[in-house]
């Protein structure tokens, strides 16, 4: 057998960045731990936005968390009053100061955990559901594809 590689850890470095920036000597293993608890509780609460990805860095006593959406108004909130609830809560957990920055993804649907987040519905349970998740996607593509009056099949 030969030796897999993940394609992640492959490309890191040259052209994809790591998902948390910070060092630790001392308190790595409870610092790990509070990031991944961190990314699941913002990506169960944060469901509808559709995350692409949360990058977490740490400096000093600061807690900087990246997230980016398809959807910033539903994280944002009326007034920003959504953000600052989220700042609280994870300030409390972490007793840092903590700073989150909003980053809007124009194609969402091009980035791989958007498709997971989306096709998650019901995928394990029947094929009919994930196909029902994705129907509107694959609508808006048909409809592009007939607008741009493409040689296609099914125009």
């Amino acid at each position: 057998m030969g030796q897999k590689t993940h394609p992640y850890g492959f490309r890191l470095g040259y052209n994809k960045p790591w998902k948390s920036r910070w060092y630790a000597d001392r308190d790595y293993a409870e610092l790990l731990h509070e990031d991944v608890k961190l990314r699941r509780e913002l990506k169960a609460r944060l469901k509808s936005a559709g995350i692409s990805s949360i990058d977490i860095e740490r400096a000093a006593n600061k807690l900087v968390v990246r997230i980016a959406t398809a959807r910033p108004g539903i994280i944002i909130g009326r007034k920003g009053a959504e953000i600052d609830k989220l700042k609280q809560e994870v300030s409390k957990r972490t007793k840092r100061e903590v700073h989150i920055d909003i980053v809007e993804v124009h194609r969402p649907e091009l980035t791989r955990n958007w498709w997971r987040n989306r096709l998650r519905c019901n995928w394990k349970s029947a094929w009919p559901s994930a196909a029902r998740c994705a129907r509107p996607w694959i609508q808006r593509c048909v409809s592009a594809v007939r607008a741009s009056r493409c040689a296609w099949p099914g125009a």
